[in-house]
């Protein structure tokens, strides 16, 4: 009960985040604010950790499996942050998020109590399908390349799987969520602001009300919000906690439409049914014959 609140609330604030974040790339360059970000949110994180007197070690045979864990996070908000300078917040809600369907798919491989049944396979089909919809669908106002920046999201949402998979199937699940997620801030910081000038000029027409925007993004988003994420992942089974990744869209996708106008079409719309009716699918497990 307790988690399912958690992520409740945590899906409301990933489906703000993208409005945030495309808020936020009107004064920041998207690989700039990314690596920004993972550095600011360090020392917060980091400082709750020893004040709670968390477990925070190097030396417990984590270290190489953080550091890729640091490595797909980069990956994963490099690929989101660059999404949303090319398509709609609404559109990457839908691509971004079908991330439970990848942790399903992936879980099977990698985690033996989940293995793939009937029901995730239909849901996988579905959700696969409302994609493909989505894609070569009707762009409505996008914009020409929003396909590039569906693709990013879409990819991103890969690399978010990976993360998850990763910390429950390795030695990851035994870290503190503290130390889980001071790995991925500690390289992704270092990796994006090295690679940031590769993208060009880190500021651009940088405001007062941005840089508000961008202090809450490092507090409720990354210092808080993740803590619950990984806390949640540690103790509850991968795919079914990854079913409330279901509702994030839906917060994204509202979002989109109140603070920017997103265009919603209605071949959009019947890609997100067919995604969610998959992700609910991939999560309800097979009627046991009695």
């Amino acid at each position: 009960m307790l988690g399912g609140s958690l992520l409740l609330g945590f899906s409301v604030v990933l489906g703000l985040n993208q409005a945030l974040v495309k808020i936020v790339n009107e004064g920041m360059a998207p690989v700039f604010q990314s690596g920004l970000r993972s550095a600011c949110a360090f020392p917060l994180v980091l400082a709750f950790a020893v004040f709670m007197r968390r477990r925070l070690s190097i030396s417990d045979g984590t270290l190489g499996l953080g550091v890729i864990n640091g490595l797909l996070f980069a990956g994963e908000f490099c690929l989101l942050f660059l999404a949303l300078d090319y398509t709609t917040v609404t559109r990457v809600s839908l691509f971004f998020y079908i991330m439970p369907v990848w942790v399903a798919l992936g879980a099977h491989f990698f985690v033996p109590e989940e293995p793939l049944h009937r029901n995730k396979v239909v849901g996988l089909s579905l959700a696969v399908l409302g994609v493909a919809i989505a894609f070569g669908g009707d762009l409505g106002s996008a914009g020409e390349m929003a396909w590039f920046g569906d693709l990013l999201a879409l990819l991103a949402g890969m690399f978010w799987a990976g993360i998850a998979l990763l910390t429950r199937a390795s030695r990851l699940n035994t870290c503190s969520a503290e130390m889980n997620l001071l790995y991925q801030l500690a390289v992704s910081a270092v990796v994006l602001l090295a690679i940031a000038p590769l993208f060009g000029p880190a500021l651009r027409e940088m405001t007062a009300t941005i840089a508000w925007v961008f202090a809450g993004q490092v507090v409720v988003v990354v210092a808080i919000g993740f803590l619950l994420w990984f806390w949640i992942l540690s103790i509850y089974p991968v795919s079914n906690m990854a079913s409330f990744g279901l509702l994030s869209p839906i917060f994204g996708v509202l979002f989109g439409w109140l603070l920017f106008d997103d265009p919603i079409t209605t071949t959009f719309l019947i890609a997100v049914a067919l995604a969610g009716a998959g992700v609910v699918l991939v999560n309800t497990p097979p009627k046991q014959k009695g």
